[in-house]
């Protein structure tokens, strides 16, 4: 029988300013029809560049393949003609991008988008064609999917865009669709029901299916083979059961002991109270009309109390648009909000500007995506002085270089490389630059906005293994907000969860990892540790939010 998909040898290499870099070096596998291949590895390694290969959807610029072979059903890619390739991308090959919002366009509606590819391949046009993009929604389990016809992306949640992105790559009944991390920006429930949709599709389809993630733990449970990937080579390939059970290389025993793994210390009860908050509340309004009246409210965060003490950590937890980072920024007073909030025993809520911006020093805010967080016109020295220059810390000149080095060796970064420039570091680096650009003005509050969220495991886990280390020395007190729950039994000591603006569950991190009391809890645990689909609270099968 012939594979869905043969790699054989395939080299990739990128012509650079520096000299030639080989970015693939000798890949080779096969996947069956009907088979999910899961291709591992950490940001790096070469699994996207493998992806992007087999459609030849590599910029053709600057790269080339000194070698190898790649074959869809037999029909060699490397060298074919254009009008090959244009058959083949999105008719035989479909592709889910890992974002969506990037991948969809903003300017045009969801049925146009899923339409192209049908006007394309199939010729369809008019009623069949809407009838078969209202076919698609519904196969990829959107809810009312003829009333989103019209919809544009930004209209819709980042599950909702996935599932549009997976309706528009299975279109035209595909051999092989290449999931290049289609569930890296989602919430661990939505993440689970999207594994299950492409779970359900290729048993549905017959399609052979290509996983690219460097979650292994989302691996475990979907995939029947694996590839593990380091430095542009397969380093291991197995059945997953047998590879998950006895690993044989250095690198795979590396990934699978990555996990953000431990407990959060005990911490002294009587501890100095740093942030007590009490009914907190932020509401939007809704307007309409001419005059633009308000008609209504969205409540962001409706009756919230926290209290954080010297040297703990609260995790708040929910899945995107519960409230968690808004709740964050009401108690750094960087929203509106209403209720009390006080700072050290300091009421904050009726300060004048002057006087909340002379506490800032003291309550700062590291953000999820360092990449957009962080000037790229400015170099890492600049970013992390940028602190003490406002606040006037320190004598201009030599002694804030030496401040900044200093800073830079504590979140384990080489000081050498305070000249460059945030595109010219990793994730994780950039992480660790925006760690350090906190840590300059000695805060004693520092909110934690989903850290670690689009990080390779083994950096959640130095990041994690940081956090602690910085919170020990220093005495910081963290709220740090998250969906992956994986990480907040590794850090936090006690645990808010928090759905649509209001709180579920609330209690020690021990109680509600062991005995959770709430579903929208037990739904949240299960899809972090197990991967397997909850029904959500409002029962529908399809997900409050998805």
């Amino acid at each position: 029988m012939t594979a869905a998909l043969e790699v054989r040898d395939l080299r990739v290499r990128f012509d650079t300013d520096t000299g030639p870099l080989d970015a693939v070096r000798g890949v080779s596998f096969s996947i069956a029809k009907g088979e999910l291949l899961a291709l591992v590895g950490e940001s790096g390694s070469g699994k996207s560049v493998t992806a992007l290969s087999i459609p030849q959807l590599l910029p053709p610029v600057r790269v080339s393949h000194p070698g190898g072979s790649i074959r869809v059903g037999g029909d060699e890619m490397i060298g074919a003609s254009e009008s090959v390739l244009r058959g083949v991308r999105g008719g035989r090959v479909g592709m889910i991008f890992q974002e969506p919002m990037t991948s969809l366009n903003p300017l045009q509606t969801i049925e146009r988008q899923i339409g192209e590819t049908l006007r394309l391949h199939q010729g369809l046009s008019g009623r069949a064609l809407r009838d078969r993009v209202v076919e698609l929604l519904d196969l990829v389990r959107l809810d009312a999917p003829r009333e989103r016809l019209d919809s544009y992306p930004h209209q819709l949640s980042g599950g909702q865009r996935q599932r549009v992105m997976i309706a528009i790559a299975v279109a035209n009944d595909p051999d092989l669709l290449i999931a290049d991390e289609p569930t890296t920006a989602l919430d661990v429930t939505i993440q689970a029901q999207i594994l299950e949709l492409v779970r359900d599709l290729r048993t549905r389809l017959g399609m052979a299916v290509l996983l690219i993630t460097h979650d292994l733990t989302i691996v475990r449970r979907i995939a029947d083979r694996v590839c593990v990937m380091h430095n542009g080579e397969i380093v291991e390939e197995g059945e997953t059961a047998a590879l998950f059970a006895d690993p044989q290389h250095s690198y795979t025993r590396h990934l699978l002991a990555s996990e953000p793994a431990g407990r959060p210390p005990a911490r002294d009860p009587g501890a100095p109270m740093v942030i007590e908050a009490s009914d907190v509340a932020v509401h939007f309004p809704i307007r309409k009309g001419i005059l633009r009246r308000q008609v209504g409210a969205i409540k962001a965060v409706d009756g919230v109390s926290i209290a954080i003490r010297k040297g703990q950590t609260v995790g708040v937890v929910g899945e995107s648009g519960s409230g968690k980072s808004t709740l964050g920024l009401a108690l750094l007073r960087l929203r509106d909000s209403r209720g009390r909030i006080a700072f050290l025993g300091r009421p904050l809520n009726d300060l004048p500007p002057r006087d909340i911006h002379a506490l800032r020093r003291q309550m700062q805010i590291v953000f999820q995506d360092p990449y957009s967080s962080l000037s790229p016109r400015m170099t890492v020295r600049q970013i992390v002085s940028e602190g003490l220059d406002i606040h006037g810390i320190g004598r201009p000149g030599d002694e804030r270089r030496a401040r900044v080095a200093e800073l830079l060796h504590e979140v384990r970064l080489d000081p050498a490389m305070m000249d460059r420039y945030p595109h010219e570091f990793s994730g994780g680096q950039r992480q660790r630059i925006s760690i350090a650009r906190v840590l300059a003005l000695k805060p004693d509050f520092v909110v934690l906005d989903e850290p670690t969220s689009a990080l390779d495991l083994s950096i959640q886990a130095q990041i994690v293994e940081l956090l602690r280390e910085l919170q020990a020395r220093h005495g910081l007190s963290y709220m740090f907000i998250s969906h992956d729950l994986r990480v907040v039994r590794a850090l936090c000591d006690e645990v808010i969860v928090m759905r649509k603006g209001t709180v579920v569950e609330q209690g020690s991190a021990a109680a509600i990892f062991e005995d959770a009391q709430h579903p929208y809890t037990r739904a949240l645990i299960g899809a972090s540790f197990d991967i397997v689909p909850s029904p959500p609270p409002n029962g529908d099968g399809r997900g409050a939010t998805a």
